[in-house]
């Protein structure tokens, strides 16, 4: 074959058995050999109603015959005008919709946002940024400097820029805590006391750090870098491309948080995994800053040829008005209590280090140490949770030792007990094979 995967270690990869997928059902995906995968991480944290929704296909059929794309360059459509209306409802506090076309590019659209509201202000010192480790927000060059995950950026380390890091603090399931709330919060004002007259803005992801660890934010974190943020007068910029519309249980999670973002991106299941589109919001005091006359060269320059992409925003008005009709965020929350159940048995086995949950996220963290460790060595533990898991006709990947479960968000509790206990039965197996 010719495709070269994402994160994947080709030589590897080729001596395997490819799978080629070539429909899907529901919340399955099928091979050419009529061989069926239950989707536990939602194709990459994106899908929403399984693969096959009728309502979002026919509305993106019915916008390719009207009009296939139409450049946002001086023009406009009306799909794209309607959406922004309703994030602009959605997203209440903010006041303008810039899209693109994936969560990387909307979260290069917001550092650029943010470093040019200071330089249209006339300060232009304000060039750094804030963030934390652990965090992820894409693989673009700002994107991996602001999200800078050792283990996946390492090899580009020197076309980065650099950035100031600081600690967030999560909690699991067995209490366990990583980092103190409240030393990180002192972390952080310590930080800002010292370098917020050149930093531009804050940036973390919202709710949850999700590829750096699965790791759950305690109550009231978000809440007070916010207010740390207004306090210094430095710019926040929330990251919700996958942890907004209902993943955490919440439409808005920074709503639930109580924080108060001056810039926020959306992208993943805003068009339900149907189609590649992506939308940053800011403030209306933000958009502002970047008017008036041409000559004073205020305006944003950035753009995608495909900004905007009728299609795609046609997909995205169905999908949104589809939670309102089936009441989705009141059934993920219904569902929460049961995955919460199904994963406690997981922390009675020794080789589990810690459960971290929210919504419909989980993250198994597997301990490693002795023999375990090294079997874990080169991906080798993630590679045989991945291919136990398609024996079982169950579709999941891992980050390094941790498995994750992000399953499409109206799934059933049929399907997401099949999911959670296919892996409890792999990670059993983990257990009497190494710690026996």
């Amino acid at each position: 074959m010719y495709v070269w995967h994402p994160y994947t270690q080709m030589k590897e990869w080729s001596e395997a058995q490819n799978i080629v997928i070539s429909s899907g059902k529901g919340h399955y995906l099928i091979d050419e050999n009529n061989s069926k995968y239950l989707d536990g991480i939602s194709n990459m944290w994106c899908n929403v109603w399984g693969h096959n929704r009728r309502e979002i296909i026919n509305a993106m059929k019915r916008q390719l015959d009207n009009l296939p794309h139409s450049t946002l360059f001086g023009l406009v459509n009306e799909p794209s005008v309607m959406l922004a209306e309703k994030l602009i409802k959605l997203a209440n506090g903010m006041g303008k919709v810039f899209y693109s076309d994936n969560g990387s590019t909307a979260m290069e659209v917001a550092l650029k946002i943010a470093i040019q509201y200071w330089r249209n202000l006339g300060k232009i010192e304000k060039k750094k940024f804030i963030c934390f480790n652990n965090g992820y927000h894409g693989d673009t060059l700002g994107c991996m400097s602001v999200g800078y995950v050792g283990s996946f950026f390492y090899p580009y380390k020197s076309l980065l820029f650099g950035t100031i890091r600081v600690d967030a603090p999560s909690i699991g399931i067995k209490k366990i805590r990583n980092h103190d709330p409240s030393q990180c919060l002192e972390q952080i004002e310590k930080v800002l006391k010292k370098h917020s007259k050149n930093s531009a803005a804050i940036v973390m992801e919202s709710g949850a750090q999700i590829a750096g660890g699965v790791k759950i934010y305690p109550r009231n974190f978000q809440k007070n870098v916010s207010l740390l943020s207004k306090k210094y007068n430095v710019l926040l910029i929330l990251d919700e491309v996958a942890t907004g519309f209902g993943r955490l249980g919440n439409m808005i999670e920074y709503h639930a948080q109580d924080s108060d973002p001056d810039i926020v991106c959306f992208a993943k299941a805003l068009t339900a995994g149907y189609f590649p589109l992506a939308v940053t919001l800011t403030k209306n005091k933000i958009y502002e800053k970047f008017l008036g006359a041409y000559s004073e060269k205020k305006h944003l320059f950035h753009g995608h040829t495909f900004a905007g992409q009728p299609v795609g925003c046609a997909a995205a008005l169905t999908n949104l008005r589809l939670y309102d009709r089936f009441k989705l965020i009141k059934k993920i929350n219904s569902k929460e209590t049961l995955f919460q159940q199904l994963l406690k048995k997981f922390t009675e086995i020794d080789v589990v280090y810690d459960v971290r949950h929210k919504g419909f996220l989980a993250g198994i963290e597997i301990k490693l140490n002795g023999k375990l460790a090294k079997y874990s060595k080169n991906g080798m533990l993630g590679a045989f949770i991945f291919r136990e898991s398609l024996k079982r006709g169950v579709f999941i990947r891992t980050l390094g030792n941790i498995i994750t479960i992000i399953p499409p968000l109206s799934i059933s509790k049929k399907n997401l007990t099949e999911i959670v206990n296919t892996e409890y039965d792999i990670v059993n197996i983990i257990n009497r094979k190494f710690l026996n």
